[in-house]
């Protein structure tokens, strides 16, 4: 500890412990989630693959025989021909359908995997061979006189049997097809078990291991962290020749030369309190939008867990790449403006989340001209107008509510409209509403998302832009928000200065 003793050379910085430490944590879980997410996608690819096979089996299941039948009999008995029966309505070429339907079997066949479905996809094929050979025969008797009869015990003998055949090798394709959906469904069962277990195992391994680091690193810490209290004592009763003698070449060592330098310009830092509290609200503006309510991601992995354990897995998958896509967007890589477009999206992103939670009280359209999607926004604008009138204003009418977002360009300013249906103010409560959101935000209760966004508009816009709001009890609210109509480079002008 003198200040002669030579120091040594850091070979295991702070950094590089805590690093290890979030590592250990970290990726643990990160291998666990990509491999569930690769189990959803590929349950959601071979579900789709089947949907479609089912898709097309349904369609010949449906029409196939009675068209066939109706078709061959009034050629044989006479009312139509062959060069004739497209012109009918309602009759189509045997030929037609035998070739339809055997270029759809055909495609069947190369993407189906499992063996009983191609085995009854050939009979069909062999099926539809015979029914075109019995086709050819009935043709060319038709092109002679005397064959009717003949021709009727064809269409009773062979025909009407052929046709049926198909349709029974077609039920029996779509039964192992559905056979194939519920197979699936307890493969995916099996991986939700196996990652829960895993889960379950790696958050014991990760407590343990990280219990273990964590004691070490405190260890390593705490001893010089003493000393500097000490010496920070003195100097806080006001011994500002007390120096700081840890000598460790870590980042403790750098904090305690911090401590030293300190009291030598504890004038200067009194000077700069001013310009950082005022660079300290701007930087809690940008904070309080990068902000995302931890609900709303809890109340979204509920929803996907019980769309998944309700067997909705379509509609599960929807819901994650709706909520990737909101994600995505609202980082949106630090930027400050994005356009009209991307705010669209990204409010789309999470409406189409929140339906999916409140499918039974809510609706809503989004109805904004094209022509505005150029335009820049704020990041993070249309949001809080949106929750504030899901939870505010459709959650407490107690019926099913609308939520409409529009905008329109009147001169050189942008108006964006939130509107919605709920339980509406009296003029007492839109009077207080107006009041707490024209305060400034830090007033009205940690993360006031109105009182945010119309703070940010006017600080980078001017006084004559932000929210009005509109309301009439038991019919719902209005909230205009105005904006002037800027390019990026001048919304990137007004920050700067």
């Amino acid at each position: 500890m003198t200040g002669n003793k030579e120091t040594q050379t850091v070979k295991v910085p702070l950094r590089a412990k805590l690093l290890f430490v979030i590592l250990i944590t970290a990726l643990p879980l990160l291998f666990s989630s990509i491999n569930l997410i690769y189990s959803l996608m590929d349950y959601s690819r071979s579900y789709d693959e089947i949907v479609n096979n089912l898709t097309i089996a349904n369609d010949y299941n449906i029409n196939f025989k009675e068209e066939m039948d109706e078709s061959l009999y009034k050629l044989v008995v006479g009312y139509m021909s062959f060069e004739n029966i497209k012109s009918e309505e309602g009759l189509k070429d045997p030929y037609d359908l035998i070739e339809s339907i055997q270029n759809g079997c055909r495609k069947l066949l190369v993407i189906s995997t499992d063996r009983e479905s191609r085995i009854w996809l050939q009979s069909l094929l062999r099926n539809t061979d015979t029914l075109q050979n019995r086709v050819d025969d009935i043709k060319a008797n038709l092109t002679d006189d005397g064959h009717y009869e003949e021709n009727i015990a064809m269409l009773d003998n062979d025909i009407y049997i052929l046709t049926e055949l198909i349709q029974d090798d077609i039920q029996y394709y779509i039964y192992y097809q559905t056979r194939n959906i519920e197979q699936l469904k307890n493969e995916l069962n099996n991986d939700i078990n196996r990652f829960i277990i895993l889960n379950v195992a790696i958050v014991l391994g990760i407590v343990i291991i990280a219990t273990i680091a964590a004691l070490l690193l405190v260890k390593s810490i705490t001893k010089p962290i003493n000393e500097l209290c000490g010496i920070a004592s003195q100097i806080a009763h006001g011994d500002f020749s007390a120096r700081a003698k840890v000598q460790t070449k870590d980042e403790i060592g750098v904090l305690a030369a911090g401590v030293n330098d300190m009291s030598e310009h504890l004038e200067i830092m009194v000077n700069q309190i001013q310009e950082d509290e005022r660079k300290m609200r701007y930087a809690e503006l940008r904070l309080l939008q990068e902000q995302i309510n931890p609900h709303f991601l809890y109340n979204t992995l509920d929803t996907i867990v019980w769309l998944i354990e309700g067997e909705d897995t379509s509609k599960a998958v929807h819901v994650v790449m709706s909520l990737s896509e909101f994600f995505r967007r609202v980082l949106s890589k630090g930027k400050e403006f994005v356009t009209i477009e991307d705010e669209m999206q990204y409010i789309r992103s999470y409406l189409e989340i929140q339906q999916a939670r409140y499918a039974d009280i809510l609706d809503y359209e989004i109805d904004i001209d094209p022509s505005l999607y150029p335009y820049k926004i704020l990041k993070m604008t249309l949001q809080p107008m949106v929750e504030n009138s899901l939870y505010h204003g459709i959650k407490y009418k107690r019926a099913k509510g609308l939520i409409r977002v529009s905008g329109e360009k009147q001169g050189d300013k942008i108006l964006l409209y939130i509107q919605d249906n709920g339980v509406g103010m009296t003029p007492q409560e839109t009077e207080a509403l107006t009041e707490k959101i024209n305060m400034p935000c830090n007033e009205t209760g940690a993360g006031f998302g109105l009182a945010n966004v119309n703070e940010r508009i006017r600080m980078n816009f001017g006084q004559e832009y932000g929210l009005f709001v509109q309301s009439e009890k038991g019919k719902g609210t209005k909230i205009t928000i105005a904006i002037p109509a800027t390019e990026l480079e001048h919304a990137e002008g007004m920050v700067q200065q």
